[in-house]
């Protein structure tokens, strides 16, 4: 045992046996602290924090059944109970042992002993204490970051008629299990409204799973999503849980669903039918209980038009469809937006910026934001980083030509979406909305047309 390690506290009727201790110890520990009384446990306890504590079974009272061993280990894990507890007494036998143990103690001395395996025994219980405490510690670290991150609506922000009816189907659906699929262009938020649905949930104090479908290989989706079993395939070293059984009790959170192919739909499918995951290399189902919220950026019921997207899928994931809104929609949150991300980034950078200017509002009101919330978000640090006075101006951003708003089609872009889309919008002010003018004016059909004013959201 290293030298000067964990602070003991030794509690025995018989002075010789606590000198013998002490004589033993010392070389060894930081502190140890003797005691005939047991009387004192609680005083001395809640006074200092004891890495062990040599426990005698057997009092003057009680010579041999331990009981009065039983009732001081009770007391002393009513106040500490992450305490490691060692039992010492002349009177061992397994039944005893076993009581012990299931009591709470961590290990079980008995008189006389060797007082090698004694240090090592006391070594082993101050590890433990060690590894008690930074588990303890750990767990307070991350429920206050869990507490943090998971602040109800936290950077979740919008003053616009839109915006108020996302917040007020989330509050209706969140405490119930429903599954919910979130519709929104890239940068709008999703994962922010999946994270709200689960922080107002029942489900609350659990664990929130998000997992990028897009972003997962074909080949490795069975093995990520539903967990494999060790000698599945090349490199399965050992047993790995999945995505469905880490999420137990919690919400998992498939963002981009709208990208999977047409097989992983169905292992997907299958598995949300049966409530149930078999790993990879194994034929044995867990059942699973989880909250599941889908999102994707794609327009879904054009794929499911095309026969790209499962429709009994999308069935399975929309019980109630949440649809996020493109920042250009809902220009009235873009100051109150930018006065958030504002502040954020002046404590970040340390940087004495009061505001932002009413030029420099009107620019980021009359830009398109074609990267949505997280576009802004950039912009509005990159401002903060380059800007040397104390007030935001237009000059200090600088926004991509392709999401600057024309009254006319001179667009400094070739993406072919983002030209018709314009086109239409131009004919359809023109005719004020009468889609037999516009259709003629655009050489469509009126089914095309729709289909198009659907297709951008006109």
């Amino acid at each position: 045992m290293p030298d000067k390690v964990g602070k003991i506290l030794a509690i025995d009727d018989n002075e010789d046996i606590l000198f013998s201790l002490k004589l033993l110890l010392k070389p060894h520990v930081e502190f140890i602290h003797t005691e005939m009384y047991p009387e004192k446990i609680p005083e001395l306890v809640k006074k200092e924090q004891f890495d062990v504590i040599l426990l005698d079974m057997n009092f003057t009272k009680d010579a041999i059944s331990g009981k009065e061993g039983y009732f001081w280990l009770n007391k002393i894990l009513e106040i500490d109970p992450q305490a490691v507890v060692i039992f010492i007494t002349a009177y061992g036998d397994t039944e005893k042992t076993v009581k012990a143990i299931k009591a709470g103690a961590t290990d079980f001395i008995l008189k006389p002993w060797q007082n090698e395996k004694l240090l090592a025994t006391l070594s082993s219980g101050i590890k433990l204490r060690q590894s008690r405490k930074e588990t303890t510690t750990l767990k307070s670290k991350q429920k206050e970051l869990i507490a943090h991150i998971n602040q109800p609506m936290k950077d979740f922000i919008g003053v616009s008629p839109s915006m108020q009816d996302v917040f007020t189907t989330i509050q209706k659906v969140a405490s119930t299990d429903a599954s919910i699929l979130i519709l929104g262009e890239n940068g709008t938020g999703k994962e922010l409204v999946a994270r709200a649905l689960h922080q107002n949930s029942m489900r609350k104090d659990e664990v929130f799973i998000s997992i990028d479908l897009g972003s997962i290989a074909e080949t490795l989706f069975e093995s990520e999503l539903f967990g494999h079993v060790k000698g599945a395939f090349t490199d399965a070293n050992k047993d790995k849980s999945g995505r469905f059984e880490i999420a137990a009790g919690g919400t998992l959170f498939l963002d981009e669903i709208g990208n999977l192919s047409l097989q992983m739909q169905v292992k997907l499918l299958t598995v949300i039918e049966r409530r149930e995951v078999i790993r990879v290399g194994s034929n044995q189902p867990k059942p699973i209980d989880i909250r599941l919220i889908c999102a994707t950026n794609a327009e879904i019921y054009n794929l499911v038009a095309e026969e790209k997207f499962r429709q009994d899928l999308l069935y399975r994931i929309n019980t109630v469809e949440i649809h996020l809104p493109p920042l250009r929609e809902r220009i009235e949150d873009i100051p109150v937006l930018s006065g958030h991300f504002l502040k954020m980034y002046t404590q970040k950078y340390n940087k004495p910026i009061k505001g932002i200017s009413q030029s420099a509002i009107k620019a980021l009101n009359h830009y398109s934001w074609p990267g949505n919330i997280r576009e802004l978000q950039h912009a509005i640090e990159r401002a903060v980083i380059m800007c040397d006075d104390n007030k935001l101006n237009a000059e200090d951003f600088l926004l991509s030509s392709v999401g600057k708003k024309m009254d006319g089609l001179e667009l400094e872009t070739y993406n072919l979406d983002n030209v018709e889309k314009a086109i239409i919008q131009k004919v359809m002010n023109k005719y004020s909305g009468n889609i037999s003018h516009m259709a003629k004016e655009l050489g469509l059909t009126r089914t095309s047309l729709y289909r198009r004013l659907e297709k951008y959201d006109l």
